[in-house]
């Protein structure tokens, strides 16, 4: 038998602030993962820079055009995590233990999602850290810059949730681990790392017409103080339209899951 929710606004906030905080000590727990998360982004930007930067004509500093591939790079990464660790809380005996307290289960899913974000940010913090330490200079304003931003944190919430989804859908933490296969893999079929022109005509299309080139192109313009144009209109419906699918389907797909 579940037991009485309380109601109200401060009751839901306490709620999402325990979960948050359960959810963060997890992370911490797992090094390996944690690990990971953090050190997987730093290498792959110096892997790109230092291997395949020499090889890859960008029309500039190779450096300058890689840095916001590698930032969503590192946020799929790091939210593909996400999924997984729903995934082993849905089919586990956390749920019960939601349901005989006096806790909204859905901030369970906010918890997860705002843990994801966090660890993120950190990471994007680190591959910008290092990429100044290797040369990275960016002409762009205090303005553009909280715009790049932004783009990048509507990115990281989008995947995230999208996560969520696939964990609360998933039967198991294997399934879930698959399910967010192609998180890792829009970036390096996308504008990221190479311009979509050097692609086979029929791969380009593919490139140009989905979301993570046109969050890619309008972080990028951002960052060199130019117009991003159409692309930043462009990467935010599509952010917008991935965190309202899958924050819809991940509250659907738990209640559906948790419901007694």
């Amino acid at each position: 038998m579940s037991a009485t929710v309380h109601t109200g606004p401060r009751a839901a906030l306490s709620d999402v602030v325990a979960l948050v905080g359960r959810c963060a000590r997890l992370a911490r727990r797992d090094v390996e993962t944690m690990t990971v998360a953090l050190a997987l982004p730093v290498l792959m930007l110096l892997l790109f820079v230092y291997v395949f930067g020499g090889a890859i004509d960008a029309g500039g500093p190779y450096l300058a055009y890689v840095v916001p591939g590698v930032v969503l790079l590192c946020a799929g990464f790091g939210a593909s995590t996400t999924a997984p660790a729903v995934a082993a809380d849905m089919t586990g005996p956390m749920i019960d233990r939601l349901r005989s307290m006096p806790v909204r289960a859905y901030a369970l899913l906010v918890g997860h999602v705002t843990a994801s974000v966090a660890r993120n940010v950190v990471s994007v913090l680190l591959v910008l850290a290092l990429a100044v330490a290797l040369g990275f200079r960016s002409p762009a304003g205090p303005l553009a810059w909280l715009a790049a931003a932004g783009v990048v944190l509507g990115w990281i919430v989008a995947l995230s949730c999208a996560a969520a989804a696939f964990g609360s859908v998933a039967r198991s933490v294997q399934g879930a681990n698959g399910g967010t296969f192609v998180m890792l893999f829009l970036p390096y079929l996308s504008s990221a790392f190479v311009p979509t022109e050097t692609m086979p005509a029929f791969l380009r299309p593919i490139a140009e017409y989905q979301p993570v080139t046109p969050v890619t192109d309008a972080v990028r313009a951002l960052l060199a103080g130019a117009d991003p144009g159409s692309s930043l209109p462009v990467a935010l419906a599509w952010e917008a339209g991935l965190l309202a699918v899958a924050s819809g389907a991940a509250v659907v797909a738990f209640r559906r899951r948790t419901r007694t």
